[in-house]
């Protein structure tokens, strides 16, 4: 076989993914239908687990100089011009919206500061760190046909030279909510209709003040400006579009424009748009044989709250060392079932989300009084923390038949000292392998791994407040065991990175 992987597609979850699997020495190609990153206007920042995720393999570091969100937000003042911004108390921090309801104050759990970047500025990042790690990067390819077997899978593909095909051992959908991969294998695809017609975009107005800046309901749905001046969000309640793939023409925009807002605004040039609806589908599993999904080609839902360019990226954190473990053939077994088992409820929690978050959004007197009574609920510290938990994926906890209270959660990004030197434990996952943190020199916990050399990395530091005695951290950043005690420790090697070496 010429690959160990095929990715189809190379938005940042195809990227990022090819990324993880060439950390591991997967061979890897990634194919692409697009001969450039698409100028669209997309994600323009990352946050919660999904802004860890790029720190940890210090692609946040790839990006430049970012704006901060208070740079943007202007001091805060953008949520507050909102009709309904937020109850909460004056000067306390502000991490995000529900809803356009801008009431998010902290999660239980820490996570790291929201990546201020567009999607192509990411995608151009990790482009370049995929290529200079090994991966093969294909655009002007688009995936033709796929036959599987016990075996491996068989890709056909169509590129500027003609057509051809490619053995590998497994194929990955990253090919977004249309997926080629996921409608060619046949992954059931469920879920509910959209009921809106939604524009982002990009545009010069002939009156700069004709409506404010903020998120705010109307008679018709609900316009939005902001960060800057010249980027409108109008959303309303008419039903899907007629046609998404159609091209956005600036009479559209306008129309909307004017109905949202109750102007003759004119629309006097378009310089990104795109069209949306909240039509919201999950695949009842994310792999059929050899075949797997991740991201958007899994999972689609209304862009409320910026999700789901965080859950793409979980989703391949969490595939990846799986996949390259079955690659290597040290992978237990079920393991790779898991990314469906922990990743299928996680994007559950926001399609969910996103519905409730279209519900509050719709014009209405009875909205009206909803989101008054929503808004004065979550203004009490434990409903606002939960909320910002649900939407930044903070207090996701996977099974990992473990009793700590750490186990199962993301490890939080401990200050460590190791032989004298300060590090943390964001620097010591760049590496992508699984660490044990040994934060009490404790010589028995170290030596228990030892079977796993090669696969678990073992590190004895020193932190203050430590968790616990030691921690076992997957290459995804959740704690597969913690605490003192040995026969648990190897238990949980095992379970995860495969039977020990004799």
């Amino acid at each position: 076989m010429s690959y160990d992987v095929v990715i189809v597609g190379a938005g940042p979850i195809g990227l990022f993914l090819a990324c993880e699997l060439r950390l591991q020495g997967v061979r890897t190609v990634v194919l692409e239908r697009r001969t450039e990153i698409d100028p669209t206007l997309k994600a323009g920042a990352v946050a919660g687990r999904g802004a860890d995720v790029l720190i940890r393999r210090g692609i946040s570091e790839l990006l430049g100089d970012q704006p901060t969100m208070a740079d943007l937000m202007g001091g805060g003042k953008l949520g507050a011009e909102s009709t309904q911004a937020t109850t909460a108390k004056p000067g306390a921090p502000l991490v995000g919206h529900f809803a356009g309801l801008w009431i998010l104050r902290g999660g239980s759990q820490p996570a790291g500061m929201p990546i201020i970047a567009g999607q192509q500025v990411l995608e151009a990042a990790l482009e370049k760190h995929a290529t200079e790690l090994g991966a093969d990067l294909r655009r002007g390819h688009a995936l033709t046909g796929i036959t599987q077997d016990d075996t491996g899978v068989s890709v056909a593909a169509e590129g500027p030279e003609g057509p051809y095909e490619l053995r590998t051992g497994w194929l990955v959908g990253c090919d977004g909510g249309r997926s080629a991969v996921r409608k060619l294998t046949g992954f059931a695809f469920p879920g509910v209709d959209g009921v809106i017609t939604g524009h982002q975009a990009i545009v010069e107005v002939d009156d700069p003040d004709f409506f404010p800046l903020g998120w705010h309901r109307t008679e018709h749905g609900m316009l939005a400006r902001g960060p800057f001046p010249q980027r409108v969000l109008a959303v309303e309640f008419d039903g899907p579009p007629v046609d998404r793939s159609a091209p956005v023409t600036r009479e559209e925009l306008q129309a909307s424009l004017r109905r949202l807002s109750g102007t003759e605004v004119t629309v006097t040039a378009v310089h990104s748009a795109t069209r949306f609806t909240d039509n919201t589908r999950q695949a009842e599993t994310y792999r059929v044989g050899r075949v797997l999904l991740a991201g958007d080609a899994a999972h689609v839902h209304p862009p409320f709250g910026g999700q789901g360019i965080a859950l793409g990226l979980g989703d391949a954190a969490n595939l990846g060392w799986k996949l390259a473990a079955e690659v290597s053939g040290w992978a237990p077994d079920g393991l790779l079932d898991t990314y469906t088992t922990e990743r299928h409820p996680a994007a559950a929690r926001v399609l969910h989300n996103t519905r409730a978050q279209v519900a509050l959004l719709a014009p209405g007197p009875r909205v009206d009084a909803l989101r008054d009574v929503f808004t004065a609920l979550a203004s009490t510290a434990e409903a606002n923390r939960l909320l910002t938990d649900l939407m930044g994926d903070l207090d996701l906890r996977y099974d990992v038949a473990a009793d700590h209270p750490l186990a199962g959660r993301y490890c939080p990004d401990l200050a460590l000292t190791v032989s004298g030197t300060a590090t943390s434990v964001a620097w010591l996952a760049r590496g992508g392998r699984p660490l044990l943190l040994d934060l009490d020199d404790r010589p028995g916990v170290r030596h228990a791994v030892r079977p796993w050399a090669g696969r678990v990395e073992a590190v004895t530091a020193r932190a203050d407040g430590a968790p616990a005695a030691a921690v076992l951290v997957r290459p995804d950043g959740y704690v597969a065991w913690a605490g003192e005690d040995v026969g648990g420790l190897r238990e949980a090697c095992t379970r995860w990175f495969g039977a020990p070496r004799e």
